[in-house]
């Protein structure tokens, strides 16, 4: 998965590098088809914007949070991320069953 992290109009602190870049891989064991991660933290904005873009082959994913904090605003961001990954990954494998299933 290859991995981007850039900050709008500043720059992140290496902690705030650091704390984003550890916790980006958890998207890879969610779902493994992922080619790309890209997170971008807009300083200019108050409060500061976290923007997370998640690529895969089929589909892109965009999730955007604010908060004070950085890193909650990020871990706000890499929540909602999750959940639409999960949705995806459940359309892939059709769990609901479809009018095949019971025909037997």
């Amino acid at each position: 998965m290859e991995v981007s992290i850039s900050a709008r109009h500043g720059s992140l602190t290496p902690e705030q590098h650091d704390y984003i870049e550890k916790k980006l891989p958890k998207l890879a064991h969610l779902f493994d088809k992922i080619n790309m991660a890209k997170v971008t933290v807009d300083l200019t904005a108050h409060p500061p914007e976290v923007e997370l873009v998640v690529s895969e082959p089929r589909q892109t994913f965009v999730a955007k949070e604010q908060h004070d904090v950085v890193q909650a605003a990020f871990d706000n961001c890499l929540a909602k991320m999750e959940a639409q990954l999960r949705r995806h990954k459940e359309k892939l494998h059709d769990h609901h069953g479809g009018p095949d299933r019971h025909a037997l």
